[in-house]
């Protein structure tokens, strides 16, 4: 909204009239979002003057990786850290016998057999191939869609720019396992829906899609370490660890006390899991998580 009220200014016209959807899934609380209106649109008054807007703020529930809007009817689609979750865990993750392929971890790594690894990237290209077509129907030719998605600069989907950490979790629950606290079976059976692409596997998928011409793709390295310090010493970076473990939990905590209960046993693990992340930092300093950002134009 800022740079088209600045550039309708630049050009002395009037303000257009801006109509923003916000989407997530039917679960999420959109009456804590929809309390906050009020002040955003007096915030915008403030700011920008009467004469901009008006702006209108909806809420669509609903699954992107399917239609959510009426055809032709976008001109700017953003999505920002989400479409690194797959809409299910990738369907032959279990060997003819129903056995687990992927023991012990929860998601790609070193360990794991050829066949997870396949599994997991045809799974994100049928998802991100479901998107691209649902999102192609409703954005105007010529309209802008940019994504912003957690990946990896590798080639290899095991590399650790985007497994460590599953590694780790992995590795404090087997912990758990072994003293007795949860079972082993049900680390076995747990298999995260997520999957971390590479820029050219994003750029195939795309191509082979069809609808959209990529305008601009690069990968961005975000900081894990939220000290304003660099020094390793210092009582920040030797909490790095466990702040990094605080933020995952916010997002994982839901799937895993699902699977494995909730109350003490969280606490436990994510403690345990923050200490596996110091020991981490501390030996790979340059650790950084990688976004990839793509933008593109609705072809005609």
């Amino acid at each position: 909204m800022d740079f088209v009220d600045q550039k309708r200014r630049q050009l002395r016209r009037s303000s257009p009239e801006f109509h923003c959807f916000l989407n997530d899934l039917p679960g999420n609380d959109f009456n804590t979002v929809f309390s906050g209106l009020p002040e955003l649109y007096e915030k915008l008054k403030a700011e920008k003057g009467a004469d901009f807007g008006p702006c209108f703020i909806a809420g669509v529930p609903g699954s992107f990786y399917g239609r959510l809007f009426s055809r032709s009817s976008l001109h700017l689609v953003v999505s920002s850290t989400s479409l690194h979750w797959l809409s299910q865990v990738p369907v032959g993750l279990h060997s003819g016998t129903n056995a687990h392929l992927n023991k012990g971890r929860l998601y790609i790594s070193k360990t794991s057999p050829p066949g997870v690894l396949r599994s997991y990237l045809e799974q994100f290209q049928l998802d991100f191939s479901a998107f691209l077509m649902s999102r192609s129907q409703e954005i105007i030719i010529g309209g802008c869609m940019v994504l912003t998605l957690i990946g990896r600069k590798s080639a290899d989907s095991s590399s650790d720019e985007c497994c460590f950490q599953w590694d780790l979790l992995a590795n404090a629950l087997m912990d758990m396992v072994h003293e007795d606290l949860i079972e082993e079976e049900k680390v076995d059976s747990l298999n995260i829906p997520l999957y971390c692409p590479s820029p050219e596997e994003l750029m195939h998928v795309i191509e082979m899609e069809g609808s959209f011409a990529i305008d601009h793709l690069e990968t961005i390295e975000v900081e894990y370490n939220t000290s304003d310090d660099n020094d390793d010493d210092n009582d920040g970076n030797d909490m790095r660890g466990q702040q990094v473990a605080k933020t995952f939990r916010v997002v994982t905590e839901p799937m895993l006390s699902e699977h494995f209960g909730s109350g003490e046993i969280m606490d436990d693990l994510f403690y345990r899991y923050g200490e596996y992340l110091q020991e981490y930092f501390t030996r790979n300093k340059g650790a950084k998580l990688i976004s990839v950002l793509v933008s593109m134009v609705r072809k005609g």
